[in-house]
């Protein structure tokens, strides 16, 4: 129920922010104001160590919220959109997702700006959105749902999705991963995949982890599979982190696999509590870092 700003490169605490609630959805930050979503289901905003607002929301929220251009930006479960003025909690606009499934998937989905673009994930669709009014822009099917049952058709993007330059790469859950020129609003390919967390990417390839562990990566160019691994079958993958010449992904048993972008070869296994890594490892100027499901973050630089 609280809320830790760090020194990316001491680990030393700036501020924090008592919540008195358990948060459902992360922490979405400007080097400004912080917002998170509640179990309650609020949208609070902090800044300096301090509640600012908060906004009862419409719909529950998985994702973290995107603090951008002195608005928040809030993806629901009900894969609608909505933007909130970042000073005092107005709600600007709410644009909803056209037909839709009725299951609700409970992760993080995506939602980010590219350029002057909110790019976010309704459904199996990825959107553009024009940030000032919530109006489409462009929308790209990155999967189609051809199952029997409600949970085969459960094909929502999710979270991170992976940024190279104008180009964003997404997960489609357990049934496709994709790459759309986020600028044009032009899908450039999509591929089957079985996965359930999300991507990572460079300026050459793709890279994710099927539900079975099995490691993939795939052309950014077109998507054809460069390499593929098996080393970290069964483990519980999150999804991973480009990091220099590596990729970097956790476990369910807290470690942190570090392996080569190139050809997907071990370099390093990182060890934390024994907890699972509970989102993909990330980046903070020279230090790796990863968050425990104890709660507790670690960070490694590399020599």
């Amino acid at each position: 129920g609280r809320v830790l700003v760090l020194d990316a490169d001491s680990g030393s605490e700036r501020w924090r922010a008592e919540l008195g609630t358990a948060v459902s959805a992360g922490v979405g930050y400007d080097g400004e104001t912080a917002a998170v979503v509640t179990q309650d289901n609020e949208l609070v905003a902090i800044a300096l160590g301090k509640v600012q607002w908060r906004v009862r929301l419409a719909a529950r929220a998985f994702s973290a919220p995107l603090v951008a251009g002195r608005r928040v930006f809030v993806l629901a479960g009900d894969r609608s959109v909505s933007a909130y003025d970042a000073r005092n909690g107005a709600r600007l606009w709410t644009q909803a997702a056209r037909g839709t499934e009725p299951l609700v998937l409970q992760q993080p989905g995506v939602l980010l700006a590219v350029g002057d673009t909110l790019v976010a994930g309704m459904g199996a669709r990825l959107s553009g959105l024009n940030p000032s009014n919530g109006q489409p822009r462009w929308e790209v099917p990155v999967a189609s749902a051809r199952g029997v049952n409600e949970i085969e058709r459960l094909i929502d993007l999710v979270g991170p999705a992976a940024r190279v330059q104008g180009n964003v790469c997404v997960r489609a859950f357990q049934s496709a991963v994709g790459c759309v020129d986020a600028q044009r609003g032009a899908l450039r390919w999509t591929k089957p995949a079985n996965g359930a967390v999300g991507l990572a990417a460079d300026g050459d390839r793709v890279y994710g982890a099927e539900s079975n562990g099995r490691l993939l990566a795939w052309k950014l160019d077109n998507g054809e599979v460069q390499w593929q691994s098996e080393l970290l079958l069964n483990r519980g993958l999150s999804a991973p982190l480009v990091a220099g010449r590596s990729i970097a992904i956790g476990d369910a048993q807290g470690y942190v696999h570090v392996l080569a972008r190139e050809d997907g070869k071990l370099l390093n296994r990182l060890e934390t509590d024994g907890s699972a890594i509970v989102s993909a490892p990330l980046l903070a100027g020279q230090n790796l870092l990863a968050l425990t499901r104890k709660g507790v973050l670690y960070a490694w630089r590399p020599e």
